[in-house]
């Protein structure tokens, strides 16, 4: 085995580098160090899990060297795993992703299943996907519903690149409208079957308060106002326009919204059948209700 002699230049194997990148990690109060470690090594070698165990006593050359200790150097000063390398598992693909979107999270994938649902048991044709972001949602529900036209909008030009970017990855380009626009500004009267949203809901207060690397994405997908409600008044007040007839509006909340968020779908009164999903740790994630 090669001695690691504490310098950075091609001396190190593979286990040594990421034993010393997962102290620096631990150092620095990242969370689950021993695996980004772990993780940024098969990034800078481009290799999977079972490469790094099999062969973790082969030598790294000095660029990779350098390479791998520069990406625990980017993390160690917050910038998140996923804007180091680029992706993000969501619904068993694999998205792009970089500093312009927000990092499509687990809880999301809540949202997509119960769309997905409510589609095939509707026969649904046609959904839109407001603040699509990466395009997580939209690319998703365009994988799994391949019969069904999906429209994703939102204001950022930059995450709309993104959001294309996915959706030509997986061929499904065609199958997908992208359009510029605040929520449903540029629409021109058309309907939907259903109406997707994950938009930001953070309250503005929260925002200095949120973690190192959730400060790293970019506020126009986290900041949801004073109260964290700005975008779900606009979308609620405005999606029956929108819908077609028994048409769906699903959304994804805050742990702490269910209530607010109900309270303006009834105060519309224009929607039936209201009902929530948890997510993975029993919180409160989605909201479902359907036009009268």
């Amino acid at each position: 085995m090669v001695k690691y002699t504490g310098k950075v230049g091609g001396n190190m194997t593979i286990m040594e580098a990421i034993k010393k990148g997962m102290i620096e990690l631990k150092n620095a109060n990242i969370e689950t160090p021993k695996l980004k470690a772990r993780l940024l090594m098969q990034f800078t070698l481009n290799k999977p899990r079972q490469y790094i165990i099999v062969n973790d006593l082969n030598g790294l050359t000095v660029k990779e060297e350098n390479q791998y200790f520069s990406a625990i150097k980017k993390m160690r000063q917050g910038v998140p795993l996923e804007h180091i390398t680029h992706q993000r598992e969501f619904m068993k693909l694999n998205f792009f992703v970089n500093e312009n979107v927000l990092i499509p999270r687990q809880d999301t994938e809540i949202l997509v299943e119960e769309v997905i649902s409510i589609a095939k048991k509707t026969n649904a044709k046609t959904i839109l996907d407001l603040c699509t972001g990466s395009g997580a949602i939209a690319v998703s529900l365009a994988k799994y519903l391949p019969n069904t036209e999906i429209t994703a909008v939102d204001i950022s030009q930059e995450a709309l690149k993104v959001a294309k970017k996915n959706a030509i990855s997986k061929e499904l380009e065609n199958q997908i409208t992208f359009i510029s626009s605040d929520l449903f500004t540029n629409l021109e009267n058309q309907k939907f079957d259903i109406i997707v949203s994950n938009p930001p809901y953070i309250k503005e207060g929260v925002m200095k308060e949120l973690d190192k690397e959730v400060k790293m994405e970019p506020e126009l997908a986290l900041n949801g106002g004073k109260d964290g409600l700005y975008f779900y008044r606009k979308i609620v007040s405005n999606a029956y326009q929108y819908l077609k007839y028994k048409g769906y509006l699903c959304l994804e909340i805050g742990f702490d919204q269910k209530i607010d968020v109900i309270e303006l779908i009834e105060n519309e009164e224009k929607f039936e059948n209201t009902y929530s999903k948890k997510d993975l740790y029993d919180n409160d994630r989605v909201i479902v209700t359907r036009l009268i």
